[in-house]
């Protein structure tokens, strides 16, 4: 089961459980819903333009920033060069349900994710001064051993003399 959904000018096809990326959404949070839907796959691989009421929601998943695309300008001869660096903002949605014609297909539930747990600071305060030890002992490494140089006498300097 799959729909083809207009979304920010751009042609989508998706199915339940599927995460796309579709131009950035201002002032979305939670679900999103797709009311343009072009064509969707009925029983037996028929696929039509839906004739009633067809919906795809999608639940957001946040802001992203797509890879980094360089724009080099160069005009030669003229020693002229000019770099640009751009990331298009995308918002990453989960489609959750297909629904037309009275039916209603469903993407299953995922579980939430909890968030990492903190370093406790009790932890942290222990292990600094072992922390601090393993840095004195590794810069001792690093430095070599120095050679005694004998104390010598400032050399004289060369030049005139003053007479009197």
């Amino acid at each position: 089961m799959y729909a083809v959904i207009r979304a920010g000018g751009k042609q989508y096809r998706v199915a339940p459980g599927d995460v796309i990326r579709v131009e950035k959404m201002s002032g979305t949070d939670g679900n999103v819903e797709f009311n343009d839907v072009l064509a969707v796959s009925g029983n037996e691989g028929e696929v039509g333009r839906p004739q009633g009421n067809a919906r795809v929601t999608a639940e957001v998943l946040g802001d992203v920033l797509g890879d980094k695309i360089l724009v080099f300008h160069f005009k030669r001869k003229k020693q002229y060069k000019k770099l640009q660096g751009h990331r298009q903002p995308y918002t990453a949605v989960r489609i959750t349900e297909i629904a037309f014609d009275g039916q209603s297909f469903k993407a299953p539930e995922l579980p939430k994710r909890e968030p990492k747990p903190k370093k406790q600071a009790e932890h942290a305060e222990a292990a600094a001064p072992a922390v601090e030890a393993k840095h004195k002992a590794h810069a001792a490494a690093k430095k070599p051993a120095s050679k005694k140089k004998a104390a010598a006498k400032p050399h004289a300097k060369k030049g005139a003399s003053k007479k009197k």
